[in-house]
């Protein structure tokens, strides 16, 4: 069996920092890097970038609605053509600086209100879409495992990779509970390993209210800002490679 372990990194700004990139690179096999709309600027993302290099982690684009302030978390109704040339800006943005490090853009995955919009959204998803094959047919598109979001891909001839979330709680629908909910995200670290070996070897995960939603997933997420990332991202690796789980990059 083998899974892929992403994180959501270059997330500080300027003076601020957020998260710990370089202990998180040493624990993932793919790093979605932010594109300067909801976080990250170019000097620290290049940094990220040539860690990232240096450790064969894979680089994916994580690509959001233009909202610094709400860390691109607040849904926002774009105009098509808005939208599209946002998501090519911040692809090729990322391309460039990928390349200055040494390495290169291997995915995209939509960040935060972006991706959950588009996980049930045809218009803005048809969007997306299309700035992915204006700028690479090639690229993969992370999306929400069990979402319409994977089909609508999918019949556009792009290649589609199912995500689960590590430490956010999911609704019975299957879709991830809103952070506005108390117990939206998940804090212990040893739960949440065996949260997720249940996953690659069951295909469930369990809902809010204890029902088990059947998920077929490639990757595990673990959020690179919540302060118990590297700890949870470290106990997921152990338990699944303990478990004789294979942590691999779906980026070839």
């Amino acid at each position: 069996m083998k899974i892929d372990l992403n994180s959501d990194l270059g997330e500080s700004f300027g003076a601020w920092t957020l998260g710990d990139d370089a202990a998180m690179l040493g624990l993932v096999s793919s790093a979605n890097l932010a594109c300067g709309f909801h976080a990250g600027d170019p000097a620290g993302l290049l940094a990220t970038l040539r860690q990232a290099a240096q450790r064969g982690v894979a680089v994916g684009a994580h690509v959001a609605y233009r909202d610094l302030q709400g860390f691109g978390r607040r849904k926002m109704e774009v105009d098509s053509a808005d939208l599209i040339a946002d998501v090519i800006y911040q692809i090729g943005a990322l391309q460039a600086l990928a390349r200055a490090a040494g390495t290169h853009v291997g995915y995209v995955k939509p960040h935060g209100a972006l991706y959950n919009t588009i996980a049930q959204d045809p218009r803005q998803a048809a969007d997306v879409i299309q700035a992915m094959l204006a700028v690479d047919a090639g690229l993969p598109l992370v999306a929400l495992a069990g979402s319409p979001l994977l089909g609508w891909a999918r019949a556009q001839g792009l290649t589609v990779v199912a995500e689960a979330f590590a430490d956010r709680a999911y609704t019975p629908s299957g879709a991830l509970l809103s952070r506005r909910e108390p117990g939206a995200v998940l804090h212990d670290a040893n739960a949440i390993a065996q949260r997720m070996l249940r996953l690659v070897r069951e295909g469930v995960v369990e809902a809010v209210d204890g029902s088990l939603i059947p998920l077929q997933a490639d990757s595990i997420c673990v959020h690179g800002d919540s302060p118990a990332a590297v700890a949870i991202a470290s106990r997921v690796r152990s338990t699944l490679a303990q478990a004789g789980v294979q942590i691999r990059s779906f980026v070839a």
